[in-house]
């Protein structure tokens, strides 16, 4: 999955960016009544290793099926 789909999925469900630094992006965002932050790294057009990916929906606690390929903007 490429990072701009990542960021695609993220923002439709309530995340917001609040900071970056160089091509790390931190969005915020409310899953459940509790606020998680989460960091996304790289640069748009990248694919993002399987182990990143996790690591992101765990952080942002949004079903696994949101993450799949293919899925972006559902």
């Amino acid at each position: 999955m490429k990072v701009r789909d990542v960021i695609r999925v993220l923002n439709a469900h309530g995340f917001r960016l609040v900071r970056q630094r160089g091509s790390h992006r931190h969005f915020q965002g409310v899953v459940e009544g509790r606020r998680h932050m989460v960091t996304v790294p790289g640069k748009g057009g990248e694919d993002l290793k399987p182990g990143t990916l996790s690591a992101i929906r765990q952080q942002s606690e949004l079903p696994r099926h949101l993450f799949r390929q293919g899925s972006a903007g559902k």
